[in-house]
């Protein structure tokens, strides 16, 4: 894997810290709802999600 790469992946790392962070993740602890389950829930799962499918494409498109 290339340097340019692996240098996204840290990068999506550094993200996941931010979105992953208190201060971020309290902006969502509210009484809202989605599908019955709570918006904090709904936002951490989301960018788990998120997360898995960047990192896969990265690592599939261009892994040599």
């Amino acid at each position: 894997m290339k340097k340019r790469h692996e240098q996204k992946l840290v990068i999506l790392s550094i993200g996941m810290m931010i979105a992953f962070s208190i201060p971020i993740s309290l902006l969502f602890n509210s009484e809202k709802e989605i599908l019955g389950y709570p918006m904090i829930l709904v936002y951490l799962f989301a960018v788990w999600m998120i997360s898995i499918v960047i990192s896969l494409v990265i690592v599939k498109k261009y892994n040599e």
